[in-house]
């Protein structure tokens, strides 16, 4: 994980230990520790950048997320990108309500002046939620099977919106959709 800042949605407490779960299986079958060592917390990743202004981010947020209802999301598929990373996400069914919230946090970001790189573009985005990284390559069908076991679909609410620093993870702010209250 390289230095900068990450834009995430976060889960109600039930998806989230779901997804906490997850990461657990693999952690005790020692396959994949690097999520919870870093201290991350489930998300999905909307806008990441090792160049960006926290205040001005913020300042972006702390406007769109109360105008913004919270997200239902269904994670119904295993998938991996093809990076040297070897990582293995849940990916969300896509939902229109989903990609217009990402669409119109970029739209907000860009009249603020805040660059978004290409993989997080509305016409690139791969919305998902990783639960392994770093996973040996001999291990990946094993992470693969052991993810494949789980009952998916899995569904919630993506509730909040905040900003991390990393690595190592340390959060910077956080709002709660439909509410001016900052965490």
């Amino acid at each position: 994980m390289s230095q900068g800042y990450a834009l995430e949605l976060y889960f109600d407490p039930a998806l989230e230990n779901q997804v906490l779960k997850a990461w657990n299986v693999l952690a005790r079958r020692q396959i994949s520790t690097q999520l919870i060592e870093i201290e991350s917390r489930p998300h999905i990743t909307l806008f990441s950048s090792p160049f960006v202004d926290p205040a001005k981010l913020e300042n972006t947020v702390k406007h769109f997320a109360p105008k913004q209802e919270p997200l239902s999301v269904t994670f119904s598929s295993i998938g991996t990108l093809p990076s040297d990373s070897n990582i293995l996400f849940l990916a969300p069914t896509p939902s229109f309500s989903l990609l217009q919230f990402h669409s119109q946090l970029c739209d907000a970001m860009k009249k603020e002046g805040i660059e978004i790189g290409e993989e997080y573009r509305p016409d690139s985005w791969i919305p998902h939620c990783l639960v392994a990284e770093e996973i040996p390559k001999a291990r990946m069908a094993e992470a693969f099977t052991v993810l494949r076991d789980l009952k998916l679909p899995v569904s919630g609410y993506m509730m909040e919106i905040g900003l991390v620093e990393c690595p190592p993870v340390r959060e910077v702010f956080s709002y709660v959709l439909g509410s001016t209250v900052e965490l």
